[in-house]
């Protein structure tokens, strides 16, 4: 399967106890959903299925088929968990969007000028953040709310901004 039909749904971090257990930060609009989608993948082929979840805190912590102790819990650190494409359904919801569709979607300010590219989204806890890497190299962070994005066109890849004033500006010392 291609990457571009993948789907990151989590990404498994420490073990959890000592019986297999692991923690998963997942992407997912309700974190036991990542339990939904039956099988998961790693992308490299291997396949994980979730027998257990609960949730703990930011993240849920699982018991995957196969996983009985902590050695094998241990090894699957890092591990990305992606789901096909055609695996999720369509929202009904205009403004939800997949991740995986906003990355390199270029950005275009209010006269139509390219301002940068997206790279990722973040979210430190107040809000979704457009991480957008400016022709002129630097990464800036731009809040992800309609008043500040109103268009998207993921067919055309071009979301359409209104900024906040001076966001792109370059800083003094780099003038």
């Amino acid at each position: 399967m291609s990457e571009e039909n993948l789907i990151l749904l989590g990404i498994v971090g420490a073990p959890h106890g000592v019986r297999g257990e692991v923690r998963i930060k997942t992407f997912t609009g309700d974190p036991l959903a990542i339990a939904d989608y039956g099988p998961l993948s790693d992308g490299k082929g291997r396949s994980f299925a979730i027998a257990a979840i609960r949730p703990a805190k930011e993240v849920v912590v699982a018991r995957i088929e196969g996983v009985t102790t902590r050695e094998g819990a241990q090894a699957l650190n890092g591990t990305e968990l992606f789901v096909a494409r055609d695996k999720l359904s369509v929202s009904e919801d205009e403004d939800e969007f997949l991740q995986a569709d906003l990355i390199g979607c270029a950005v275009a300010g209010p006269e139509g000028a390219v301002l940068g590219t997206v790279t990722a989204i973040e979210n430190y806890g107040a809000g979704d953040l457009l991480d957008i890497a400016t022709p002129d190299g630097r990464s800036v962070l731009m809040p992800f709310t309609r008043a500040f994005v109103p268009r998207i066109d993921i067919a055309a890849r071009r979301i359409e901004a209104e900024p906040p004033l001076g966001l792109f500006e370059p800083d003094d010392d780099e003038r």
